[in-house]
């Protein structure tokens, strides 16, 4: 990058910016593609990092199944958009849900996760306000300890409740494997599959999870799909992993020094209402592609505390220095509208359509 886009940033849009490359998000996509259609796997991407239709209807376009939304509000944006198979992959509860995944189901065809009974209990809501059969696939926990039933036989057990249940379909399983997981997570399914063919069921879905899990990809036997998602844009988090590499990394928050009033210290101006206070575990709050050294060691609001104590360079005040950071699905989601750019040059905003949707 040279000082022409940085500047044309700062003078167009102002800083903190959001900056995605698209070149990298189209090479993003092509990889992840290509890794599923290797493993004999379909894709089906994890919309929560970029949540925006048209970025969805490009990974649908180079071969993607479906999408997967974590919320309501994230699916009926997508539908209502024209994406027609569609994975939630979180516990819906509620009447007010329940009247609007009706109306998403009338519309698209939605599967929805499930891991306890006082879920599929209220799933039917749904499915009689659609007027057709509901999806639903059994939540395993497979070692996160997140959600998720934690045993094979809570499994059957869900598996032949939601099959009982008026207006659902049980659809098969959903899990979400650590990096280092795989082997216990194949003696669950095993398992859990037995379980629900001897009571005269199948899983005709087996979803797996995560960017991190990409080494992983088409390793559980039996396993339809996969549900990758930091992958479209990747952080310092995947990169830390070994998932992607600091040129796959295609958004950049564009920040502005605003203070040095001491040699070992600065004042960027993004702070935890632009870049979060997610750690993912790592030292700092991001990376500084113009000086790697330097550590982003803490927050105000609206200030990006620098510690430049071991940086060879120091910027100036003034300075524009582009950041990936650690965790930037809820990065993301701190944003209106990301500037797309193709080289040194702008070629418009993106919305963040789906941003806040939170229920």
């Amino acid at each position: 990058m040279t000082t022409t886009l940085a500047a044309k940033i700062a003078r167009e849009y102002g800083t903190p910016c959001a900056v995605i490359d698209m070149d990298r998000v189209e090479r993003n996509i092509a990889r992840i593609q290509k890794a599923c259609d290797d493993a004999g796997i379909a894709n089906r991407p994890h919309i929560k990092t970029h949540k925006n239709p048209t970025i969805a209807k490009m990974q649908v376009a180079a071969g993607a199944k479906g999408i997967t939304c974590q919320k309501l509000g994230e699916a009926e944006i997508m539908a209502n958009a024209g994406i027609d198979d569609i994975l939630i992959s979180y516990n819906l509860l509620g009447d007010e849900k329940m009247a609007r995944l009706g109306a998403l189901q009338a519309k698209a065809n939605m599967t929805v996760a499930a891991d306890n009974s006082t879920v599929v209990a209220g799933l039917p809501k749904a499915a009689a306000a659609s007027g057709r059969p509901l999806s639903v696939v059994v939540e395993c926990d497979t070692g996160r300890k997140r959600a998720g039933v934690e045993t094979p036989a809570e499994a059957i057990a869900l598996a032949r409740e939601i099959a009982s249940s008026k207006g659902l379909e049980f659809a098969g399983f959903m899990l979400y494997p650590t990096e280092t997981g795989w082997t216990d997570a194949q003696r669950f399914y095993d398992e859990a599959l037995a379980g629900v063919r001897a009571h005269g069921l199948d899983a005709k879905i087996v979803s797996t999870g995560g960017t991190p899990n990409l080494v992983n990809i088409g390793k559980l036997k039996g396993g339809t799909e996969h549900r990758f998602g930091t992958y479209i844009y990747n952080d310092r988090m995947q990169v830390a992993a070994g998932s992607a590499t600091w040129d796959d990394c295609a958004l950049h928050i564009y920040s502005t020094v605003v203070s040095r009033a001491a040699p070992e210290r600065g004042i960027l101006d993004a702070g935890s209402k632009t870049l979060t206070t997610d750690t993912g575990g790592l030292d700092g709050h991001g990376l500084i592609l113009e000086h790697p050294e330097a550590k982003i060691a803490k927050f105000a609001e609206e200030h990006g505390f620098l510690d430049l104590s071991r940086s060879n360079t120091r910027p100036n005040v003034g300075d524009v220095v582009r950041i990936v950071p650690n965790h930037v699905c809820v990065v993301v989601n701190m944003m209106d509208e990301v500037v797309m750019v193709r080289g040194e040059e702008i070629i418009g905003t993106l919305p963040v359509a789906a941003r806040g949707k939170l229920r």
